[in-house]
């Protein structure tokens, strides 16, 4: 891997620790481990807005952590994919292990 490719790759594993580095955006990714989810919900789990936690969501696609279906007028939340659960989980063992 030549210096410029190293660059590229340190500048996107930076943006996405950034992303990651909101403890909003954290507990939305929290919940959705568990389950999909629409913004109502997630807002009243959060007792937020949901114009607040729309904004989020849309940080979190951009970042492709997080992917939405339609449903009608609803939009359902849920992780991308495997990454990201292991990316959570090994950052909660990490600040859980002493």
């Amino acid at each position: 891997m030549d210096l410029r490719t190293e660059e590229i790759d340190y500048l996107q594993l930076a943006e996405l620790f950034k992303v990651l580095g909101d403890p909003t955006r954290l507990r939305i990714v929290q919940l959705l481990l568990a389950k999909e989810m629409c913004v109502s919900d997630i807002a009243d789990a959060m007792d937020m807005g949901q114009s607040a936690i729309s904004h989020q969501l849309r940080v979190l696609r951009q970042a492709r952590l997080v992917t939405f279906r339609k449903e009608g007028k609803t939009a359902w939340y849920s992780l991308n994919d495997d990454h990201v659960t292991v990316l959570l989980e090994q950052g909660i063992e990490h600040v859980s292990h002493q």
